[in-house]
């Protein structure tokens, strides 16, 4: 068995060890204006966490199955409006995407708006596929009271899949998705790009309670880190787009997926 499945192996049977909770017993925990804080690290390092919270934290149960698969689409302007955005450090700002919920085939069109407390709020309808093309009318009433825009002042620019695992701690006062396998499709450039070993951490919480998990990422030195599914899917897949801002980011990557990520965009002329 390759290192890969062994590892793949341990993590599915650490996620056994979790006692399920249902969509429905996590009802309460809505989380829509929230603070965000996010952690990269590995599946090694993934491992170690599921060991330590065995016994504090349950796992969600959907579809029969703690491991759910998920699909985005990333919407913007021809000229990269929420690229940018992020890419410069600007608060507040928004992104606008498509996401769907495989296990049961839910979509929705959501806004995500970081300010400049560090708070995201996160509105949303369901719409009926990702394509948008049943719904323009209502999908345009949406965006255009939060981001003043309709969908021909957009377009998809990048899509991810990745597999995820939520946990919720025992009392019931934050969420923790942790996403992995993340693969990337470009639809302008038609490139394709992979994340390899790399895990995505988003501890999701209302204001500052405490949290259990903080101190099982202190003992693993897992420290809080940045990351955007978009701004990295797009920085992979397109080697036209500008990214100086995030070259540091994308080396350090690379060390903690074990390999040297696809597509990896060369120097742009404007980094220089």
């Amino acid at each position: 068995m390759s290192e890969t499945n062994d590892i793949n192996e341990q993590l599915r049977l650490l996620l056994d060890d979790l006692e399920p909770i249902t969509l429905e017993q996590m009802s309460g925990i809505k989380l829509m204006n929230r603070t965000d804080t996010k952690f990269v690290t590995n599946k090694r390092k993934l491992a170690q966490l599921l060991e330590l919270a065995q016994g504090k934290y349950f796992a969600q149960l959907n579809a029969g199955s703690k491991i759910a698969d998920y699909k985005t689409t990333y919407w913007d302007t021809e000229e990269y409006q929420y690229y940018f955005e992020h890419h410069n450090g600007r608060t507040p700002r928004q992104k606008v995407r498509v996401r769907t919920y495989m296990d049961s085939s839910v979509t929705f069109l959501e806004v995500k708006t970081k300010n400049n407390h560090g708070r995201t709020k996160k509105k949303r309808i369901e719409v009926a596929g990702q394509e948008l093309t049943q719904e323009r009318e209502m999908a345009n009433e949406f965006l255009g009271k939060l981001v003043h825009r309709e969908l021909d002042d957009i377009h998809p620019t990048v899509q991810n899949r990745f597999h995820r695992i939520t946990l919720v701690n025992y009392d019931k006062t934050e969420r923790l998705t942790i996403d992995f396998d993340v693969c990337f499709h470009n639809f302008e450039t038609d490139s394709e790009a992979e994340t390899g070993d790399l895990v995505i951490i988003e501890l999701k919480r209302d204001g500052n309670v405490y949290s259990p998990v903080l101190e099982m990422l202190r003992h693993l030195r897992i420290k809080p880190s940045g990351f955007s599914k978009y701004c990295i899917g797009s920085v992979m897949t397109n080697r036209e787009l500008k990214h100086n801002m995030f070259k540091e980011k994308m080396v350090w990557i690379e060390k903690l997926s074990g390999e040297k990520l696809a597509n990896r965009p060369k120097e742009h002329e404007n980094d220089r």
